[in-house]
């Protein structure tokens, strides 16, 4: 057998990962959490990471021998030294800021290098500048295999998961409307529809759905089963406000305070003709949604599943008021005790200027379960 086709067997997808449920008080809905935390690297980016790998080696950019090279700071890197060292490849990072003993430790485990570099936007030229295949995991964006994954489990009237590299949601969009391309049809509104009154805190109730302006996860002429995607995004990230004034290279020139999702532009892998709504969510109910999860299933999840989270409460509490019935699925991973430090960490939150008090107790408004601790 070849080293590709070895390789290629290296890369095959693992079991599915769990649904949770997750208790809410309105009845003839059902909230799901699709549980990433289960993938052995313990996030989503596992997927992206094998997508990534398989679609290099297929083109013919990766072969044996070949440096792997990626610029990241975050989960992607850990998921990339895990493949990389399955396949006996050579796997370096560069990572941005000043170098960082807790940040290199997972990836130097796994046998990869770590190099860091200032400013942080400077990591994708100084990836670049390494001899070897530059993964590229914003500009390529390989789709995965969540959406058949997930189909094969459930079938849901809505998914929400958070936008990073913009993959997730572009790979879920993509099996929906392959699968049931009739569903998916109708007039998409104007971006200043998209707009009007969307921003703030009530965005999510007036930047309705694209393809019909509403929340109703019914299909079209009580037809078959139906399903859409919801993007949920922090704070000072561009998916939202590029995605509500139709604006595909919008920047926002900020960092996300929510690790692993929120970008400061638009990247090439999100598809806003697949999304069907943007939400977004204030960094203090991310952090208190982060928490809300913990409580309820014991996983101390990062900030990114409770941004997901607070988006995925938000159609709940829409579909209760409008008297439907139905399934919304959450993503959700990134469960490491490291998040004890931070999310979960009152001095920490404080620091951020964060106040998570009026979340935490609308959280406990929309949940059906009360802390454990």
């Amino acid at each position: 057998m070849s080293w590709n086709a070895r390789a290629l067997d290296v890369l095959a997808a693992g079991p599915p990962t769990p649904l949770i449920d997750f208790p809410v008080p309105a009845p003839g809905i059902r909230l799901l959490l699709k549980d990433e935390s289960a993938q052995p690297t313990g996030s989503l980016r596992h997927r992206h990471a094998r997508a990534l790998f398989r679609q290099a080696i297929l083109d013919g950019l990766v072969a044996q021998g070949t440096t792997v090279v990626e610029a990241t700071g975050g989960n992607a890197a850990v998921a990339q030294a895990w493949f990389a060292r399955r396949l006996g490849l050579p796997y370096i990072v560069v990572m941005p800021g000043e170098r960082s003993e807790a940040r290199a430790r997972a990836v130097e485990a796994l046998g990869g290098e770590c190099r860091f570099v200032t400013p942080p936007l400077a990591i994708y030229d100084a990836a670049r500048e390494i001899d070897g295949h530059f993964l590229d995991q914003f500009g390529r964006a390989a789709p995965h295999d969540l959406g058949e994954e997930l189909f094969g489990q459930v079938s849901p009237d809505w998914v929400v998961t958070g936008a990073g590299t913009g993959a997730t949601s572009a790979t879920l969009g993509h099996w929906l409307r392959s699968h049931h391309p009739a569903d998916t049809d109708g007039p998409v509104p104007s971006a200043a529809g998209r707009a009007s009154g969307a921003v703030g805190r009530d965005g999510p109730g007036t930047a309705e759905n694209r393809s019909s302006g509403t929340l109703e996860g019914s299909a079209p002429g009580g037809g078959g089963w139906r399903c859409r995607v919801a993007v949920a995004d922090p704070e000072n990230s561009a998916y939202f406000p590029g995605w509500a004034l139709d604006t595909p290279d919008y920047v926002t020139g900020m960092p996300s305070r929510i690790e692993g999702i929120g970008r400061p532009r638009i990247e090439p892998g999100f598809r806003p003709d697949l999304v069907d709504l943007v939400i977004p969510v204030p960094d203090a109910a991310s952090v208190a949604a982060a928490r809300r999860i913990r409580d309820v299933t014991g996983l101390p999840v990062g900030g990114s599943s409770g941004t997901a989270l607070w988006a995925a409460l938000e159609l709940v509490e829409r579909m209760r008021a409008r008297g439907e019935s139905g399934t919304v699925v959450s993503l959700i991973g990134d469960a490491a005790d490291r998040h004890l430090a931070t999310y979960h960490n009152d001095a920490w939150a404080a620091g951020k200027g964060l106040d998570l008090g009026p979340h935490l107790a609308e959280l406990r408004r929309r949940t059906a379960v009360h802390p454990s601790g």
